[in-house]
């Protein structure tokens, strides 16, 4: 079942909770979940035995995470920006483009893409878990499954995105997608102002796992990697 949330902003004032995403020794109020400390423990047994490395883990880990797998996102929204026709098929039929590309798979069995205009500000989150379109983001980062944005990202996302150095016109609706098992959603951000012309790849080095998710903007132009 399909679950997007249109929220109201508006209201009285709401209490502040502190985001790990720009702080990596932020502190958790909640034990990890079994199925982590599972996995914790089991890093630990395999460290100690000396069957692996950490450092190389965390490498491995931050690859996947930052690297190869939002890079498979990107090559999509790079050629929607590129080619109307093709950002026209993505937008009424994800699955069918995605399967195309051999972008489908085990937690990316079911996408929806959702267009930024400048009518309409499209940001992710999953309030029940961490469901995530693991084919075209990689590994999800730890604030997306903190509470903390599961429970802000609903409540006040025009704050939430503040705290991610995104501030958008008052004339700018936010409109928040609930991911689920069945569904998850990716986010087309605004193609940047003077990139006319520009080649698919150079346009690949734009789009942040971040602007996927909705809580950053494309990269500009006049910052675009050498």
């Amino acid at each position: 079942m399909h679950h997007d949330l249109k929220l109201d902003t508006a209201g009285g004032e709401t209490p502040a909770f502190n985001m790990p995403h720009d702080d990596p020794d932020h502190p958790h109020s909640l034990l990890p979940s079994e199925p982590a400390l599972r996995v914790k423990a089991l890093e630990t047994i395999l460290t100690r035995k000396g069957l692996i490395d950490p450092a190389a883990l965390d490498a491995i880990i931050d690859t996947y995470e930052n690297k190869i797998g939002p890079q498979n996102g990107a090559r999509v929204v790079a050629r929607a920006w590129h080619d109307p026709a093709f950002r026209a098929a993505l937008l009424q039929d994800a699955d069918a483009i995605l399967d195309e590309m051999g972008l489908n798979g085990r937690q990316g069995e079911h996408v929806v893409v959702v267009e930024n205009t400048p009518e309409r500000h499209n940001m992710v989150v999953c309030t029940l878990c961490s469901c995530y379109p693991w084919p075209l983001l990689g590994i999800p980062p730890g604030w997306y499954k903190s509470d903390a944005y599961r429970a802000r990202a609903v409540r006040e996302p025009r704050k939430v995105l503040a705290e991610f150095g995104v501030t958008l016109p008052d004339e700018t609706a936010v409109r928040v997608w609930d991911s689920t098992a069945e569904v998850r959603y990716l986010v087309l951000p605004m193609r940047p102002e003077g990139t006319e012309g520009w080649s698919e790849d150079a346009l690949v080095a734009l789009v942040g796992r971040d602007s996927m998710i909705g809580t950053a903007l494309a990269t500009p132009a006049s910052e675009a990697p050498a």
